[in-house]
């Protein structure tokens, strides 16, 4: 993928030096340089800083629905009418059974994700026994979403056995009023300073089509940098009937492969990792592949329905991947 322009010739090997730029070089990379030039630069950063290898996850869903805080998109907000199914936290057999089943699919990382706004030291207690139970047989390593946890709930986790802690920014902060006022990004950010302090590596991404400009995704890959974030999970938007954005018009392909690029190129040493809405953009996933993304969670989300593991393994493979 030869470049054609000089500035990104010199940004790349300023890039894979340990430079990292800012807001407003970002912007211009956007608005001046052709598309398909950024798509290769994160192109080339990706082959650079993770070779061919693909890592795959998988979530399982914890526990399910009544949650207390009002995102605009999320089906398991109690402000919401969906048909999600609710639940309490899961047994330690159920959520042993799930990750041995992804373990012997070859899926390299597992979580358990919650709905609420946090768990409390009770439940914390509980999780961490199902967590110590998973890790004993290690035969895939432990990722957690459960909330705003506190210092010590993070460092109880990283002593079972638990690698990385997920705590999605979801957007810009400049935005994020927008889409939820029962929490606020500062309180986001604290969670993923503590579970850093915990010893943790730190996973957060979010959601794009949600309203949002492009200038906003660029101050969402920025933020997202300063925090130095290892995974960034890349979800599209599914609009679910019965929540706020449920009319929300779909972005174009442009806008999904811009993101994914500039999302690379801003952090150029993550995981850019394939999420949510992979429905949406099932025509544009082998471009995704060329544009930066570097992961993917596989198997089934949250409240919809995922991919199937084995499918997903074969066209990553296709494509030149090791997984």
């Amino acid at each position: 993928m030869k470049c054609n322009t000089p500035h990104i010739s010199e940004l790349e090997l300023r890039l894979k030096a340990g430079y990292r730029i800012g807001y407003d070089e970002a912007l211009d990379l956007l608005h001046t340089i052709p598309e398909e030039e950024l798509f290769a630069l994160a192109h080339r950063l990706r082959l650079h800083y993770q070779g061919k290898q693909f890592e795959t996850c998988s979530i399982m869903n914890a526990r399910s629905g009544r949650c207390s805080e009002d995102c605009k998109w999320c089906a398991q907000s109690k402000y919401h009418r969906t048909d999600i199914q609710v639940y309490p936290l899961v047994d330690e057999p159920e959520a042993l059974a799930e990750a041995r089943h992804n373990a012997s699919k070859g899926v390299k990382r597992f979580s358990l994700v919650t709905s609420g706004r946090s768990l409390t030291d009770r439940e914390i207690d509980k999780i961490c026994q199902i967590y110590r139970r998973i890790a004993s047989e290690g035969n895939i390593r432990l990722c957690a979403s459960l909330g705003l946890l506190n210092r010590k709930q993070l460092m109880k986790l990283k002593a079972s056995g638990v690698e990385r802690y997920h705590c999605n920014l979801e957007t810009a902060p400049s935005y994020f009023s927008q889409l939820c006022t029962t929490h606020t990004p500062e309180e986001k950010m604290q969670t993923i300073r503590w579970a850093r302090e915990a010893g943790l590596s730190i996973c957060s991404g979010g959601i794009i089509g949600m309203g949002e400009s492009e200038e906003q995704r660029i101050e969402f890959a920025i933020t997202l940098q300063q925090l130095g974030v290892d995974s960034i999970p890349m979800n599209v938007l599914n609009p679910i009937p019965g929540t706020a954005l449920e009319n929300m018009p779909p972005l174009s392909d442009g806008e999904v492969l811009r993101a994914m690029a500039m999302m690379r190129i801003i952090n150029p040493t993550a995981d850019i990792r394939l999420a949510g809405g992979r429905n949406r953009i099932k025509h544009l996933e082998p471009r995704t592949l060329f544009c930066g993304v570097s992961a993917s969670i596989v198997g089934d989300m949250l409240t919809t329905a995922g991919s199937d593991i084995d499918t997903d393994k074969a066209m990553f493979r296709s494509y030149g991947f090791e997984v």
